[in-house]
């Protein structure tokens, strides 16, 4: 089984992520997010306010870690992701064409005000219970690149 490529199906068909990050105090936040994903790059693509809360943090301290569910819950084939990874500059060159990406997704977005940001994930673990119960799957960026 390639693992990235199981993995980065799941992602793909889903719409909705949790985003956690910390403030300089270490005061934990979460968020909620529709995103779009870029399996070339490994990055997932939101829209949202530079003034929101959760970016004034994510500006300060770029790390963050959040899961996926599926969209529709299974109560009898357990399958989610945890990530790890951290928000991109507006001007990295990993993030280019990431509203267009966004937008090809979900094109009632360019009718909403707001930047789309890119988050590098570095690391996720998925559990997929329709592998087997308790299969627990993990990919890091060291090993692809």
């Amino acid at each position: 089984m390639d693992i990235y490529h199981h993995i980065s199906k799941f992602i793909g068909a889903q719409t909705v992520a949790t985003v956690c990050c910390t403030s300089r105090d270490g005061r934990p936040h979460c968020f909620n997010c529709y995103y779009a994903f870029n399996e070339k790059s490994t990055l997932l693509l939101f829209k949202t306010s530079p003034e929101t809360m959760h970016m004034k943090m994510l500006a300060e301290i770029p790390s963050l870690a959040g899961t996926i569910l599926p969209d529709k819950l299974n109560k009898l084939s357990v399958k989610g992701i945890q990530f790890e990874g951290e928000l991109l500059a507006q001007n990295a060159e990993a993030a280019e064409g990431a509203a267009g990406k966004y937008h090809m997704k979900f094109p009632y977005a360019l009718a909403m005000s707001g930047t789309v940001f890119a988050i590098q994930i570095n690391y996720m673990k998925m559990t997929d219970n329709s592998l087997g119960f308790g299969t627990k799957i993990e990919w890091r960026r060291e090993a692809v690149q």
